[in-house]
């Protein structure tokens, strides 16, 4: 359903970066057999922890989550809190996934079937600023974890962390100690963190970011021993490529051999987007990207030939149009905290049945404090986003309508009253204090028999497109009951919110009572714009 969205594979046997335009942020990569698999980190929202798959690295396909939900204390959102900076593993056939929490520690999941389901997590190393975790087995049996440190929790960060396992990764049994101190003016790497080890030719390797997010570059640390001593040299930088920042990803060989390194991109209100570098040596130094006037550091490539693959791969989009089969909303879809069962009426079959619940006891709470909104990430620059609502079964008071969200926040909505139906745009800004508040206004009416005339119907539209000659897109919500669309009067540039990109969603929500009646939503239709204008339709 939809005009087709963002593409990498240019079917040449080339592609282009990134290859996935997808917030998908801190990816890290394994192959198993012709199969890579992917993980990226999920902060608070669920279900966590994203599994992808692709035959060439290249073209990706969204097919399952390794958790359910957080954990206590993420019933409502902790917005760019909760599961940071995953690494995945395959053990002895066993595939792990560790990660850390910022505030809770790391923790350690684990499966036979990465496609299956995955076990509860298990926090081995509990307490504030351990993060970005990556596990490690030996080749003399011994086991261990490498991390970083949150400064914002622990009060120092730029140094790595390491503490042995349990062979089966269900415990520590040493204690943690730095293994890495980028703050050491001999070998200076500020804001190092994000670690993934590997073995090389009798070297252990790190592969990690420093210099911060947007400045960033990737550094390689090497030494003949686990513990140390290392050294470090830069490996990727921006360059003349303009690619901000290209650090924090995964080391991965195909199947002919060949290294790749696959990595975040920060993209501003698109979130983290991925890349996929070419990899080389020199000097027995691991080299990413291009080499291009500086010897052993490369930059971002903005094409290059497809890694190997056992099969020819089909050409893969990530969707966010939605038909909602069997009541039900795809994998493309997150909800803003933990979420529970009564989320959704889970015995229709035909239409994502949204129940309008008040989960934290406002008269009319804000939509930032809401974990039961449903949103997806941007998956393409431009487009048009629209669904269409069954507001028939909404209780008077409840409200149901559609959201971009991020740092700052635009909705448009419809409220059940006693004679029909209002319509309420709303628009996020923070206070003085730092807090969320909404601007709200009730921009039109429909009375009871207007509505029962649209069989108690909706459209909602958003369009998120540039206004010529502007550098960034511009959101636009319309609605229409009578199939006449009328412009809310909105007007909004959205943004990142620290880590995490805009997401468009969809939401029912009781203004007053605990639990409220229900909204369908018939379908979720995202087309690209560039698509679109391409076509002439």
């Amino acid at each position: 359903m939809g005009n087709l969205l963002y593409k990498s594979d240019l079917g040449d046997g080339n592609y282009k970066n990134p290859v996935l335009f997808a917030d998908y942020s801190d990816p890290d990569v394994i192959r198993h057999e012709n199969t890579y698999i992917m993980t990226a980190s999920s902060f608070n929202h669920t279900p966590g922890l994203p599994i992808l798959v692709s035959t060439d690295m290249v073209n990706w396909k969204l097919v399952n989550y390794a958790v359910e939900n957080v954990g206590e204390g993420f019933e409502n959102p902790r917005h760019s809190e909760g599961i940071w900076a995953p690494a995945i593993r395959e053990h002895e056939g066993v595939f792990y996934i560790f990660y850390g929490m910022p505030d809770e520690g790391i923790f350690m999941i684990k499966t036979e079937d990465p496609l299956g389901k995955w076990s509860l997590p298990l926090n081995i190393f509990p307490g504030k600023g351990y993060i970005d975790p990556c596990p490690f087995w030996d080749e003399d049996g011994r086991a261990y974890v490498i991390h970083g440190y949150a400064k914002s929790r622990i009060g120092f960060n730029s140094k790595l962390g390491i503490f042995e396992m349990s062979n089966d990764g269900s415990k520590k049994i040493s204690q943690d100690e730095i293994l890495f101190d980028g703050t050491n003016p001999s070998h200076p790497a500020k804001t190092l963190e994000g670690p993934k080890i590997y073995k090389r030719d009798g070297f252990y390797f790190i592969l990690a970011p420093a210099g911060g997010v947007r400045p960033g570059y990737q550094v390689a640390l090497r030494s003949e021993n686990i513990k140390g001593p290392y050294e470090i040299r830069t490996i990727m930088h921006t360059g003349g490529s303009g690619i901000n920042g290209p650090h924090q990803g995964a080391l991965v060989t195909d199947i002919a051999g060949d290294d790749w390194f696959i990595h975040f991109r920060d993209m501003g209100l698109y979130g983290r987007v991925t890349y996929l570098e070419p990899v080389s040596m020199r000097d027995g130094w691991i080299v990413t990207g291009i080499e291009k006037g500086i010897p052993g550091c490369g930059e971002p490539v903005a094409k290059y030939r497809k890694p190997a693959s056992a099969e020819r791969s089909e050409i893969t989009y990530l969707s966010a149009s939605d038909d909602f089969i069997d009541g039900k909303p795809s994998l493309s879809w997150q909800w803003m905290a933990d979420h529970r069962d009564d989320f959704i009426d889970k015995d229709n079959k035909k239409g994502l049945v949204l129940n309008a619940l008040n989960l934290n006891g406002s008269a009319d709470p804000l939509l930032w404090e809401c974990p039961n909104i449903l949103a997806e990430k941007l998956v393409c620059p431009e487009f048009t986003f629209e669904t269409k609502v069954d507001l028939s079964c909404l209780c008077e008071n409840d409200r149901a309508g559609i959201i971009m969200t991020g740092g700052c926040y635009a909705a448009l909505e419809a409220i059940k009253t006693k004679d029909g139906i209002s319509i309420r745009r709303i628009l996020s800004f923070n206070t003085e204090d730092g807090n969320v508040n909404e601007a709200r206004e009730i921009i039109d009416d429909f009375s009871e028999k207007e509505m029962s005339a649209s069989n108690g119907k909706i459209v909602f539209k958003m369009r998120f497109v540039k206004p010529f000659m502007a550098e960034t897109p511009v959101l636009t919500m319309t609605y229409s009951v009578n199939e006449k669309m009328k412009d809310s009067g909105i007007l909004f540039t959205p943004e990142d919110h620290t880590w995490v990109g805009a997401k468009t969603g969809i939401y029912a929500i009781s203004r007053k009572n605990a639990k409220g009646g229900s909204a369908k939503f018939e379908y979720v239709k995202v087309e690209n714009e560039e698509a679109i204008n391409e076509s002439g339709n």
